[in-house]
This record gives C-alpha cells, sequence and structure tokens, in this order.
C-alpha cells in the first residue's frame, strides 16, 4: 500500500514537472525574439530577350520579434514581423544597387505534445506579404543601358515552418525555428518585363522566448 501511493505521489510530480515545462496552453501569448540567417535561393525565370537568371540577393542575418497566441492546448497563431531590411541586388555577380523589404508573416501552428519535459515541436503553414520599397538599381554597367530597372513593389506567398521550444522554465525557453517563404517580384527595364526574380528564401532562426 505505501509502495503504491508512493509511486502515485511520483507520477503526479512528474506530471506536474511536464506540466510546468511545457512552453503553452490554451489562452497564452508566448513572444520571441530571434536571429535569423536569411538565405535567398535566387531561382528566376526569363520572360523578355533579357535573361535575369543571374540576379540575386545577398545571404544576411536579420533580426525578428513574433508573436504566438494558443487558441488550444496544441494551436496557435504566430505574427512574425521585423524591420525593413536592407539587401544588396547583384547582376551576373555585379552589384547592381539596393532595395528593402518588409516581409511580415502569418502561421497557423500545430505544437505537438512533448515527449520529454524538454522539448515540443511544432509545425506551421500560413502567408506571407513583402512590401518593397527604397529600389536603387542601375544595370548599366552590366547591360550597358541606362535603361532604370524596377521591381513590383508588392509580393504574396505561402509560407511553412517547423520548429521546436526548449523550455528552461515556466516562462522562459529557448527556441528553434526554420521558415521556408515564398518571395517573388517581377523585374522591369523601363516598361519591358526582362523576368521574374523568386528570392524564396530560407530562413532558420534561434531565439529566447517568454510566456504570459
Amino acid at each position: 500500500m505505501n509502495a503504491i501511493s508512493t509511486r502515485t505521489r511520483l507520477i503526479a510530480a512528474a506530471a506536474l514537472a511536464c506540466a510546468a515545462a511545457a512552453p503553452a496552453y490554451a489562452g497564452d501569448f508566448v513572444v520571441r525574439a530571434r536571429v535569423l540567417q536569411l538565405d535567398p535561393a535566387n531561382q528566376n525565370t526569363a520572360d523578355a530577350v533579357i535573361t535575369t537568371d543571374s540576379v540575386s540577393v545577398n545571404t544576411k542575418y536579420i533580426w525578428e520579434i513574433d508573436a504566438s497566441y494558443f487558441v488550444t492546448p496544441n494551436v496557435a497563431f504566430e505574427l512574425i514581423a521585423t524591420t525593413p531590411q536592407k539587401q544588396t541586388v547583384s547582376l551576373g555577380g555585379t552589384k547592381i544597387g539596393t532595395l528593402r523589404h518588409l516581409p511580415p508573416t502569418l502561421t497557423a501552428q500545430y505544437h505537438f505534445a512533448p515527449t520529454n519535459p524538454v522539448v515540443r515541436p511544432y509545425v506551421g503553414f500560413g502567408v506571407n506579404y513583402t512590401h518593397f520599397s527604397a529600389v536603387n538599381l542601375n544595370a548599366q554597367p552590366v547591360l550597358g543601358s541606362d535603361t532604370p530597372l524596377d521591381i513590383d513593389r508588392h509580393s504574396w506567398g505561402t509560407a511553412i515552418q517547423l520548429g521546436a521550444d526548449f523550455p528552461i522554465n515556466d516562462k522562459l525557453s529557448v527556441n528553434v525555428d526554420f521558415k521556408k517563404i515564398d518571395i517573388r517580384t517581377g523585374v522591369y527595364a523601363g516598361t519591358t518585363k526582362l523576368g521574374t526574380v523568386k528570392v524564396d528564401p530560407v530562413l532558420f532562426g534561434v531565439g529566447i522566448g517568454y510566456r504570459f
């Protein structure tokens, strides 16, 4: 009888420990700060006589803030935001200018029940909207023409996400996150469309989360 009682108390204590370690439950907000590596795919399609196969933007590190709201213990919506990010644009390996982009992303996530108290994985799927600004492109050194280059200023695309939270205590957690986002824009020389640049970045991030 004492052995059963002791075992019951141990099981109850373990269950409470797992519950305390779980990063979130229904009604919680989790705010995270992440550092990301933005690695563009730079795959392009040519729609006119001048190819854009070699148009690319640079890989860089950026920061982001995101907020997740848990509507159930397993389902959350995450809004990902940052400031407009400056990117270098190259054509055939030669720098032709810069631009800025602001890529807020909303994902719906499913958080799996933790298999142990130290990790809780999740998957997400959502939509990205990217606004391009401060576009300053000059392809004259490459194309030998003074015709200015421009791009579409808006992009809508899908986003997929894989990640995991590693709780430190009942409020703080370490987060690892992987996202693939569709970001595409048309490139123009005057009124002639040269092609479509598929930026389509992969983002790998590490950060800290706080549960409210």
